[in-house]
């Protein structure tokens, strides 16, 4: 390699002196672009998070805030007054009512006439099994799997055996069980965001047992199936559970469509974009399991009008949201067969409390 010609025409004596100046003068470059580097990179997250322009505000702290583990995200750049403002300009405007189980009539008759192409898919079975029949979701943003359940007597409420100590992952409680398929149910306590999942949130039911009874204050209310295999969706006491003939069931929220009437959703809804699970029931007693994922740069997931868009477009007159986030998890034949990343970017699930499983005949 040709040595420039200013550093042949110096004494070799005086080479190695500039070799060394020219050396700090690229360093001192180096620095100079970094410091312009992280000045703008300061300015730009300023911007965002100060200035005019509310959009990219509003997704940081309801994504955030209904995070287990991450509302740091938003309390380190707001007061609780700003979150607060925040959170009432977006959020989930809910059905005031509890499902009228008379609208529900589980048929299940083969039918071959659809009125769409979403009827098509669902009532199309896989040839090769009667039981229930798998989707591919995709949307704007997020993909996922829904799965179609024909006998919604075969739906039951799973939990922790280690209640009141620690979850355990969506794969043991649907070997334990021995399901074919199994999604994440309700939320649970998480006190000082480490929770291990030992704890559901409000009101359970598993074969006719009540799990747990604690008080909830949160959106949504009782998600549960009734005796004659109807999901029922409303804010309710153990005692009206019980009148109601509950059978399997957890809490959580919001609910998306109650009795064919779909939640009213303002700005974003107050969940920001994550991974989601939804479930739903159509008319006719077809059971909806829907594990939407995320955290990924180009599919960071969805929020709450995509869940309702998606449950409407398939039918569902009862449809609520589940836990999300790296709960998120659908397992089919005891093969997680979504792609969970938790809040580290770790494609990786974590300990839940309940789920909702397919059990065998």
């Amino acid at each position: 390699m040709r040595k420039k010609k200013e550093e042949m025409e110096l004494p070799k004596a005086l080479q190695k002196d500039y070799k060394k100046k020219n050396k700090k003068r690229k360093i001192k470059k180096i620095i100079i672009v970094i410091i312009i580097l992280i000045i703008l990179g300061i300015s730009t997250l300023a911007f965002l998070l100060y200035g005019p322009y509310p959009g990219f505000r509003e997704w940081l702290i309801t994504t955030a805030m209904t995070t287990m583990s991450h509302q740091y995200l938003a309390t380190w750049f707001y007061d609780d007054e700003t979150i607060q403002e925040v959170l009432d300009r977006n959020k989930v405007q809910e059905i005031n009512e509890i499902t009228d189980t008379n609208t529900i009539v589980v048929d299940n008759t083969d039918r071959t006439e659809y009125a769409n192409e979403y009827e098509r898919q669902i009532l199309e079975k896989d040839p090769n099994n009667d039981d229930y029949k798998i989707i591919e979701i995709k949307g704007k943003g997020y993909s996922g799997y829904m799965a179609v359940i024909y006998d919604p007597s075969r739906i039951k409420t799973v939990y922790t055996k280690k209640l009141g100590t620690s979850g355990q992952y969506l794969t043991t409680m649907a070997k334990d069980n021995d399901a074919l398929i199994a999604i994440n149910g309700g939320g649970f306590e998480d006190p000082n965001f480490n929770s291990n999942g030992a704890q559901p949130l409000g009101i359970t039911f598993s074969g006719g047992k009540l799990i747990t009874s604690k008080s909830y204050s949160g959106s949504g209310g009782l998600i549960g199936f009734t005796e004659d295999d109807k999901l029922v969706l409303g804010k309710m006491t153990v005692k009206q559970a019980q009148q109601m003939k509950i059978r399997d069931g957890v809490t959580f929220g919001p609910f998306l469509i109650v009795n064919g009437k779909s939640s009213t959703v303002l700005g974003n809804g107050g969940w920001g974009t994550a991974p989601r699970t939804a479930i739903g029931q159509r008319k006719d007693g077809i059971v909806l399991f829907l594990v939407i994922d995320g955290r990924r740069v180009s599919e960071p997931g969805a929020d709450m009008n995509d869940l309702i868009e998606i449950m409407e477009r398939y039918g569902a007159y009862n449809a609520a949201n589940l836990d999300g986030g790296t709960s998120s998890v659908m397992v089919v034949n005891g093969e997680i067969i979504n792609d969970p990343i938790d809040s580290s970017g770790a494609h990786r699930t974590r300990y839940i409390s309940t789920g909702f499983i397919l059990t065998k005949k």
